[in-house]
């Protein structure tokens, strides 16, 4: 039986949820990125990086910490905040405690261009997430997520 008409699921069944949950990321993804693109010129890991960056205590992060909340390597990361520096919208500033680390620090530009870019994001997660649940699918997704954030 299948997973769906079986109590027990099959180690095939397990696999399949984990590969449904791989291409609702990617698909999701890409068409949050799409209509950003083309909206305001802005990536989703650009937007993300601004996101955090306005988040952040005077709007700026520790270039390790940037990383590991985008979920980008530290390579990666920095080859995004060279191109973000380059359109303005990121500055480096030297950390006084640590002669090696550097933050990465939100402009008003960047900061600007956030805000200009929120309502598109916004629209492309109700559509594209929020407006496929009704409350007691969210509720159920919440609770599946804690526990994958947990584990």
């Amino acid at each position: 039986m299948t997973m769906l008409g079986s109590p027990v699921a099959t180690p095939l069944d397990e696999l399949a949820v984990w590969k449904m949950l791989q291409r609702v990321q990617v698909r999701i993804t890409r068409r949050l990125e799409i209509r950003l693109i083309a909206a305001h010129g802005l990536a989703l890991a650009s937007y993300d990086v601004l996101t955090e960056l306005s988040e952040a205590p005077g709007r700026r992060l520790r270039m390790n910490d940037l990383a590991d909340r985008v979920l980008l390597s530290r390579s990666g990361l920095t080859r995004l905040i060279d191109r973000l520096q380059r359109d303005g919208l990121v500055d480096r500033q030297a950390c006084s405690s640590d002669a090696r680390g550097l933050f990465a620090v939100l402009t008003d530009a960047g900061l600007e261009r956030l805000v200009e870019a929120t309502p598109t994001y916004l629209v492309g997660v109700r559509a594209h997430v929020l407006d496929a649940l009704d409350e007691s699918d969210l509720a159920a997704c919440r609770s599946v997520l804690v526990k994958l954030l947990d584990a």
